[in-house]
């Protein structure tokens, strides 16, 4: 069961740290940018994020547990996909003001790179534990469409 506290620890970490870089962005820059049309509002991202983030958890609890063939390559691809997630929203918000629109390539670059790893490890779970490959399956989801709203992003501003 700490193992599981850990997971969500991980988790809450990304998901703090990139709540820091985007504080000061979001009623800044991003107020006044371009979106999509089918951008959510903004109160919609928090709860989206808690929902996924503990169910990422959950699911590399169910692949540690397991201790199965592979289990160390599935939870090798799931850090690198929370570290590819750590470091788009950085990139997104807080290079903005600095690069300017560069910034948003820079951050739809790794949001794509993210894409993938989340992919590469939904099926490196799945063989492990089907419950815990399906719940990354909401999470990749987010994430493509995520990507779209970051390619608007970067057309537009």
């Amino acid at each position: 069961m700490i193992a599981l506290f850990v997971f969500l620890g991980a988790s809450a970490l990304v998901a703090a740290l990139g709540g820091l870089a985007t504080a000061n962005h979001v009623n800044g820059w991003y107020a006044t940018a371009d979106k999509a049309p089918w951008s959510p509002p903004n109160w919609v991202f928090g709860p989206v994020w808690t929902l996924l983030y503990t169910a990422m958890a959950v699911a590399a609890w169910l692949v540690w547990r397991k201790h199965a063939e592979g289990s160390r390559t599935a939870l090798t691809a799931y850090g690198l996909q929370l570290v590819l997630n750590l470091l788009w929203t950085p990139a997104f918000f807080a290079l903005y003001p600095v690069l300017g629109t560069p910034a948003l390539w820079i951050a739809f670059g790794i949001i794509v790179a993210l894409a993938v790893a989340v992919a590469v490890t939904v099926v490196l779970f799945g063989p492990i534990s089907r419950t815990a490959g399906l719940l990354m399956l909401p999470y990749l989801s987010w994430i493509v469409f995520a990507s779209s709203l970051n390619l608007w992003a970067a057309l537009h501003n």
